[in-house]
């Protein structure tokens, strides 16, 4: 699962829209689950297939090709993505002989009766601290020749899965792009490859990291696909009513800026923890359920993003079972959607015929609550400006904030927050320096300013401070009202 913490959003429908597109949905996007094993208390293999099988699950998505999960999947009609290992990357760019061994013994043996779909070459490769990425576009290649030696390359599609931290920027989501050093040695090749075998590519994306580190300034009803006013994205006019839409659609403009428009994408990777440590904001039963039941819904009825309107998703919940051996926090063991008992720890459906009776049930204390912070000054240590200095100040970010945090309150600023962000959007005046922290630092004093210097407006969640010094970005000076 993505370590790497990352943004997200959903559309709201009303209840004649859903009746509407539960009469017809052939068009509509996929929803699968991610098949965890980290754990000593799992129900035998069959025991699992059968259960994805009973929710009406379409897909299941595996971490590696363990033959007794294979085996147990045969002849059920569920659609099978498995995944050659990270640690196993270099041997398959190095050699086609391995490679070629590798796809006859863990999918040549079972397809079609298994009937995999899908090859995850690795994954989230670029976070991977062994130094893999290097391996990752020969390895996909030598995996499809193997396809293509064994007539399967039309059946079996080949990707990688990524995190959204491959992403320079993201937001606004239009003006999405790629990490600069992974351009041309990875994602170009990559793209290209995809185009080439009519692929698509893999992103592993969850909103609950963005909202768990960064619940002052985001909103949990955009975060959980709940009704919420929305966010505009400055550079395309769009609308944006949830952090899930906005994620994916900086993944599209990304893969836009660089030509390859025409790429499909596939949400390999997203959920949300139905338990956590005491410091782990958001992580509960009620918020679990509401982001995946919600998610649910908004797939399965069908139309894309705001920027990809006809795209369809096919999105993989994070994951079916609470997984107890896995090492970190609280919430690492808790984003099952079901017990090793095979009883369901929360109420949501999977199939659109669920969805007929289903209701994202809101505590009355949930929902969009932030709390206003004093400022704090990173030079004072004090939690207040004083009445006589506040008529000559400016708000600007706090680099030690860490990229995530600055990144998340810099969303909110241009979007809920309402502050005027049209200066730091690419040929305008204080695009450069094109760097997270100036822009942050315009949003921050702009809304600042709009909100007239008052205590608690120049803070987000210490990503911000004020300063009495008229503070310049390259060629571009914070206006101070």
């Amino acid at each position: 699962m993505a370590m790497a913490r990352r943004h997200v959003t959903l559309l709201c429908c009303s209840l004649l829209l859903l009746l509407s597109v539960l009469a017809s949905h052939s068009d509509a996007g996929s929803v699968g689950v991610n098949y965890g094993r980290i754990a000593d208390n799992l129900p035998s293999a069959y025991k699992v297939a059968a259960l994805i099988k009973s929710q009406g699950l379409e897909r299941v998505k595996v971490f590696d090709s363990d033959p007794a999960v294979l085996r147990a999947l045969s002849g059920s009609g569920i659609k099978v993505t498995v995944d050659l290992p990270n640690e196993l990357l270099s041997s398959a760019a190095k050699t086609q002989m391995f490679a070629t061994n590798w796809v006859q013994r863990n999918v040549v043996a079972y397809h079609p009766n298994t009937q995999i779909e899908a090859i995850a070459v690795g994954n989230e490769v670029f976070v991977d601290t062994h130094n893999t990425t290097k391996y990752l576009i020969a390895a996909m290649k030598n995996i499809h020749t193997a396809l293509v030696k064994f007539n399967l390359a039309s059946d079996i599609k080949v990707s990688s899965p990524i995190a959204l931290s491959a992403l320079q920027n993201s937001y606004p989501s239009s003006a999405g792009s790629f990490r600069p050093e992974l351009v041309e040695p990875v994602f170009k090749p990559m793209l290209d490859f995809l185009r080439q075998t009519g692929s698509y590519l893999m992103v592993n994306a969850y909103p609950y990291f963005a909202y768990e580190s960064n619940a002052d300034v985001i909103s949990l009803d955009y975060a959980l696909f709940r009704q919420n006013p929305g966010v505009v994205d400055a550079g395309s006019n769009l609308r944006y009513f949830s952090l899930f839409d906005a994620q994916i659609d900086a993944v599209f403009a990304a893969m836009s800026a660089l030509k390859y428009d025409d790429i499909e994408m596939v949400v390999s990777e997203t959920g949300w923890p139905s338990k956590g440590d005491e410091n782990e904001v958001g992580a509960s039963l009620e918020n679990a359920a509401a982001y995946n039941g919600n998610l649910v819904r908004r797939i399965l009825t069908g139309g894309g993003t705001p920027l990809r309107p006809k795209a369809d998703l096919t999105v993989y919940l994070f994951a079916l079972f609470n997984e107890d051996r896995k090492n970190g926090p609280t919430s690492e063991r808790n984003y099952g959607l079901f017990f090793p008992n095979e009883k369901k720890v929360y109420d949501i459906p999977f199939t659109v015929e669920g969805l007929k009776n289903y209701h994202d049930h809101q505590s009355p204390v949930s929902g969009n609550q932030h709390e206003t912070s004093p400022v704090t000054s990173p030079d004072t240590g004090t939690g207040d400006v004083s009445k006589t200095m506040t008529g000559n100040t400016w708000c600007v970010a706090n680099g030690e904030a860490g990229k995530e945090k600055l990144q998340a309150a810099l969303d909110f600023a241009c979007g809920e927050g309402g502050a005027d962000c049209h200066q730091i959007q690419p040929g305008s005046t204080c695009y450069d320096p094109n760097t997270l922290e100036a822009h942050a630092s315009f949003a921050f004093n702009s809304y600042y300013q709009k909100k007239a210097r008052g205590a608690g407006t120049c803070y987000f969640g210490g990503a911000a401070y004020v300063v009495s010094q008229p503070p310049k970005y390259g060629k571009c000076e914070l206006p101070m009202s």
